[in-house]
Protein backbone atom coordinates (compact mmCIF):
# COMPACT_ATOMS: atom_id res chain seq x y z
CA UNK A 1 0.00 0.00 0.00
CA UNK A 2 1.42 3.17 -1.06
CA UNK A 3 2.47 5.01 2.29
CA UNK A 4 1.67 8.36 0.96
CA UNK A 5 -2.48 7.47 1.21
CA UNK A 6 -4.67 9.88 3.80
CA UNK A 7 -6.79 7.89 6.16
CA UNK A 8 -9.54 10.04 6.66
CA UNK A 9 -11.35 9.26 9.99
CA UNK A 10 -14.59 10.68 8.52
CA UNK A 11 -15.33 8.02 6.09
CA UNK A 12 -14.16 5.17 9.02
CA UNK A 13 -10.92 3.81 6.65
CA UNK A 14 -8.85 1.55 7.95
CA UNK A 15 -6.75 -0.01 5.43
CA UNK A 16 -6.50 -4.00 5.18
CA UNK A 17 -3.00 -5.17 5.27
CA UNK A 18 -3.43 -9.23 5.71
CA UNK A 19 -3.38 -10.96 2.95
CA UNK A 20 -3.93 -14.07 4.57
CA UNK A 21 -6.82 -12.48 5.20
CA UNK A 22 -7.60 -11.34 1.57
CA UNK A 23 -7.00 -14.59 1.06
CA UNK A 24 -9.69 -15.95 3.03
CA UNK A 25 -12.16 -13.38 1.36
CA UNK A 26 -11.28 -14.70 -2.00
CA UNK A 27 -11.84 -17.84 -1.41
CA UNK A 28 -15.38 -17.72 0.52
CA UNK A 29 -16.11 -15.55 -2.49
CA UNK A 30 -15.63 -18.13 -5.04
CA UNK A 31 -17.69 -20.86 -3.10
CA UNK A 32 -20.54 -18.93 -5.14
CA UNK A 33 -20.38 -18.52 -9.12
CA UNK A 34 -20.68 -15.10 -10.44
CA UNK A 35 -20.78 -12.92 -13.20
CA UNK A 36 -21.03 -9.48 -11.80
CA UNK A 37 -18.96 -8.19 -9.19
CA UNK A 38 -19.46 -4.86 -7.23
CA UNK A 39 -16.56 -3.90 -4.78
CA UNK A 40 -17.47 -1.17 -2.34
CA UNK A 41 -14.91 1.23 -0.72
CA UNK A 42 -11.96 -0.55 -2.09
CA UNK A 43 -9.23 1.49 -0.70
CA UNK A 44 -5.81 0.88 -1.46
CA UNK A 45 -7.08 -2.14 -3.23
CA UNK A 46 -6.12 -5.08 -0.81
CA UNK A 47 -8.99 -7.16 -2.83
CA UNK A 48 -9.05 -5.22 -5.74
CA UNK A 49 -5.62 -6.94 -7.31
CA UNK A 50 -7.37 -10.28 -7.01
CA UNK A 51 -10.35 -9.49 -9.04
CA UNK A 52 -8.61 -8.11 -11.59
CA UNK A 53 -6.97 -11.51 -12.32
CA UNK A 54 -10.60 -12.76 -12.73
CA UNK A 55 -11.10 -12.47 -16.70
CA UNK A 56 -14.80 -13.90 -16.90
CA UNK A 57 -16.25 -11.43 -14.45
CA UNK A 58 -17.65 -7.67 -14.86
CA UNK A 59 -16.07 -5.66 -11.51
CA UNK A 60 -17.23 -2.01 -10.88
CA UNK A 61 -15.74 -0.77 -7.79
CA UNK A 62 -17.60 2.07 -5.90
CA UNK A 63 -15.73 4.66 -4.08
CA UNK A 64 -16.97 7.71 -2.73
CA UNK A 65 -12.88 8.97 -2.00
CA UNK A 66 -11.18 11.39 -4.62
CA UNK A 67 -8.01 10.21 -3.55
CA UNK A 68 -8.27 6.69 -3.37
CA UNK A 69 -9.83 6.59 -7.00
CA UNK A 70 -6.96 8.66 -8.26
CA UNK A 71 -4.37 5.96 -6.26
CA UNK A 72 -6.22 3.05 -7.58
CA UNK A 73 -6.52 4.33 -11.19
CA UNK A 74 -3.14 5.19 -11.28
CA UNK A 75 -1.65 1.51 -9.55
CA UNK A 76 -4.12 -0.29 -11.76
CA UNK A 77 -4.87 1.38 -14.92
CA UNK A 78 -6.88 -1.97 -15.94
CA UNK A 79 -9.67 -0.08 -13.81
CA UNK A 80 -10.27 2.63 -16.22
CA UNK A 81 -13.83 2.57 -16.73
CA UNK A 82 -14.89 0.32 -13.73
CA UNK A 83 -14.98 2.82 -10.93
CA UNK A 84 -18.11 4.25 -9.81
CA UNK A 85 -17.04 7.51 -7.93
CA UNK A 86 -20.35 7.79 -5.65
CA UNK A 87 -21.02 7.44 -2.04
CA UNK A 88 -22.48 3.69 -1.75
CA UNK A 89 -25.63 4.84 0.05
CA UNK A 90 -26.87 6.99 -2.72
CA UNK A 91 -25.65 5.03 -5.80
CA UNK A 92 -27.55 3.66 -8.25
CA UNK A 93 -27.78 -0.23 -8.77
CA UNK A 94 -24.13 -0.99 -10.46
CA UNK A 95 -25.20 -3.46 -12.51
CA UNK A 96 -28.45 -5.01 -14.52
CA UNK A 97 -29.53 -8.25 -12.93
CA UNK A 98 -27.65 -10.30 -10.03
CA UNK A 99 -24.75 -9.35 -9.48
CA UNK A 100 -22.51 -10.25 -5.93
CA UNK A 101 -20.93 -7.20 -3.53
CA UNK A 102 -18.10 -7.87 -1.44
CA UNK A 103 -16.09 -5.16 1.00
CA UNK A 104 -14.54 -4.07 3.71
CA UNK A 105 -16.75 -1.60 5.23
CA UNK A 106 -16.41 1.68 7.32
CA UNK A 107 -17.71 0.80 10.12
CA UNK A 108 -19.69 4.57 11.20
CA UNK A 109 -21.70 3.56 8.18
CA UNK A 110 -22.04 -0.16 8.47
CA UNK A 111 -25.42 -0.71 9.65
CA UNK A 112 -26.63 1.97 6.52
CA UNK A 113 -25.18 -0.83 4.02
CA UNK A 114 -26.81 -3.72 5.55
CA UNK A 115 -30.06 -1.56 4.56
CA UNK A 116 -28.78 -0.78 1.36
CA UNK A 117 -28.07 -4.04 0.85
CA UNK A 118 -32.09 -4.81 2.22
CA UNK A 119 -32.87 -2.56 -0.55
CA UNK A 120 -31.34 -4.36 -3.24
CA UNK A 121 -32.18 -7.37 -2.68
CA UNK A 122 -34.25 -9.33 -5.25
CA UNK A 123 -30.76 -8.42 -7.16
CA UNK A 124 -28.31 -9.73 -4.66
CA UNK A 125 -26.77 -13.12 -5.54
CA UNK A 126 -24.14 -12.91 -2.95
CA UNK A 127 -22.65 -10.44 0.21
CA UNK A 128 -19.55 -11.04 1.76
CA UNK A 129 -18.50 -8.22 3.89
CA UNK A 130 -16.08 -7.30 6.99
CA UNK A 131 -17.79 -5.68 9.37
CA UNK A 132 -16.96 -4.24 12.82
CA UNK A 133 -17.43 -7.45 15.28
CA UNK A 134 -20.11 -6.11 17.22
CA UNK A 135 -22.13 -5.57 14.24
CA UNK A 136 -21.63 -9.14 12.42
CA UNK A 137 -22.76 -10.65 15.54
CA UNK A 138 -25.85 -8.54 15.66
CA UNK A 139 -26.62 -9.67 11.96
CA UNK A 140 -26.48 -13.27 13.04
CA UNK A 141 -28.07 -13.49 16.12
CA UNK A 142 -30.90 -15.86 17.49
CA UNK A 143 -34.06 -15.04 19.21
CA UNK A 144 -33.55 -15.03 22.71
CA UNK A 145 -30.33 -12.96 22.43
CA UNK A 146 -29.78 -9.89 24.17
CA UNK A 147 -28.28 -9.07 20.80
CA UNK A 148 -31.37 -9.96 18.62
CA UNK A 149 -33.19 -6.89 17.32
CA UNK A 150 -34.12 -5.23 14.22
CA UNK A 151 -31.13 -5.83 11.71
CA UNK A 152 -31.07 -8.96 12.84
CA UNK A 153 -34.91 -9.94 12.01
CA UNK A 154 -34.88 -8.15 8.77
CA UNK A 155 -32.01 -9.34 7.58
CA UNK A 156 -32.47 -12.88 8.63
CA UNK A 157 -36.06 -12.70 6.84
CA UNK A 158 -34.34 -12.44 3.13
CA UNK A 159 -31.27 -14.01 3.43
CA UNK A 160 -29.22 -16.58 5.03
CA UNK A 161 -26.72 -15.30 7.00
CA UNK A 162 -22.96 -16.99 7.70
CA UNK A 163 -20.53 -15.82 10.49
CA UNK A 164 -17.55 -16.87 8.94
CA UNK A 165 -14.39 -16.08 10.59
CA UNK A 166 -13.18 -12.76 12.98
CA UNK A 167 -10.19 -10.86 12.04
CA UNK A 168 -7.46 -9.03 14.57
CA UNK A 169 -6.99 -5.23 14.58
CA UNK A 170 -3.55 -6.16 13.34
CA UNK A 171 -4.78 -6.61 10.08
CA UNK A 172 -5.06 -3.24 9.28
CA UNK A 173 -3.72 0.32 8.91
CA UNK A 174 -4.10 1.72 11.35
CA UNK A 175 -5.41 -1.13 13.76
CA UNK A 176 -8.87 -0.13 14.19
CA UNK A 177 -9.96 -0.24 18.30
CA UNK A 178 -12.61 -3.16 17.80
CA UNK A 179 -12.70 -7.14 16.37
CA UNK A 180 -13.99 -6.95 13.29
CA UNK A 181 -15.81 -10.23 11.51
CA UNK A 182 -16.21 -11.31 8.36
CA UNK A 183 -20.39 -12.59 6.99
CA UNK A 184 -21.59 -13.83 3.78
CA UNK A 185 -25.32 -13.22 2.95
CA UNK A 186 -27.25 -15.48 0.13
CA UNK A 187 -30.88 -15.33 -0.50
CA UNK A 188 -33.39 -17.41 1.34
CA UNK A 189 -33.79 -20.35 -0.23
CA UNK A 190 -38.02 -20.26 1.00
CA UNK A 191 -38.96 -16.79 1.36
CA UNK A 192 -40.70 -15.85 4.36
CA UNK A 193 -45.17 -15.80 4.00
CA UNK A 194 -45.59 -12.13 5.34
CA UNK A 195 -48.51 -9.95 3.95
CA UNK A 196 -46.04 -7.18 2.63
CA UNK A 197 -43.00 -6.12 3.12
CA UNK A 198 -44.26 -2.68 4.37
CA UNK A 199 -46.27 -4.41 7.31
CA UNK A 200 -43.12 -6.72 8.14
CA UNK A 201 -41.03 -3.78 8.42
CA UNK A 202 -43.67 -1.55 10.28
CA UNK A 203 -44.12 -4.46 12.83
CA UNK A 204 -40.70 -5.66 13.88
CA UNK A 205 -39.10 -1.75 13.97
CA UNK A 206 -42.67 -0.85 16.26
CA UNK A 207 -42.12 -4.26 18.77
CA UNK A 208 -38.26 -3.55 19.28
CA UNK A 209 -38.59 0.59 19.56
CA UNK A 210 -39.71 -0.37 23.09
CA UNK A 211 -38.20 -3.90 23.44
CA UNK A 212 -38.35 -4.08 27.32
CA UNK A 213 -42.21 -4.13 27.11
CA UNK A 214 -44.43 -7.00 26.89
CA UNK A 215 -45.50 -7.25 22.64
CA UNK A 216 -48.78 -6.50 24.33
CA UNK A 217 -47.92 -2.67 24.59
CA UNK A 218 -44.95 -2.10 22.05
CA UNK A 219 -47.43 -2.69 18.61
CA UNK A 220 -50.61 -2.10 20.52
CA UNK A 221 -51.19 0.71 17.67
CA UNK A 222 -50.92 -2.04 14.85
CA UNK A 223 -53.74 -4.64 16.11
CA UNK A 224 -57.64 -4.86 17.00
CA UNK A 225 -57.73 -5.17 21.34
CA UNK A 226 -59.30 -8.58 20.40
CA UNK A 227 -55.97 -9.88 18.45
CA UNK A 228 -53.56 -8.67 21.25
CA UNK A 229 -55.51 -11.25 23.61
CA UNK A 230 -53.37 -13.77 21.81
CA UNK A 231 -50.68 -15.34 24.54
CA UNK A 232 -47.88 -14.49 22.04
CA UNK A 233 -48.49 -10.63 23.17
CA UNK A 234 -47.35 -11.93 26.10
CA UNK A 235 -43.71 -12.20 25.18
CA UNK A 236 -40.89 -9.49 24.45
CA UNK A 237 -39.61 -8.79 20.71
CA UNK A 238 -36.31 -10.22 21.33
CA UNK A 239 -38.39 -13.89 21.96
CA UNK A 240 -40.21 -14.13 18.99
CA UNK A 241 -38.80 -15.57 15.50
CA UNK A 242 -39.24 -14.58 11.80
CA UNK A 243 -41.69 -16.75 11.26
CA UNK A 244 -43.86 -15.63 14.29
CA UNK A 245 -43.81 -11.92 13.00
CA UNK A 246 -43.96 -13.20 9.78
CA UNK A 247 -47.52 -14.60 10.82
CA UNK A 248 -48.52 -12.00 12.27
CA UNK A 249 -48.46 -9.45 9.88
CA UNK A 250 -52.06 -10.94 8.25
CA UNK A 251 -53.09 -10.21 11.64
CA UNK A 252 -52.74 -6.21 12.06
CA UNK A 253 -55.31 -4.16 11.04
Amino acid sequence: MAQYLTLKKSLGQHFLRDENICRKIILALREHPFYQLAEIGPGSGALTKYFLEMDTIDLKLIEIDDEKVAYLLKTFPALAGKIIHRDFLKAERPFEGRFTIVGNFPYNISTQILFRILDWKSEIECMIGMFQKEVAQRVVAKEGSKIYGVLSVLIQAFFKVEYLFEVSEQAFVPPPKVKSAVIRLLPRPEPLQMRSEKDFFTLVKTAFNQRRKKLRNAVRSLFDEGILQDPIFNRRAEQLNLQEFASLTWKMK
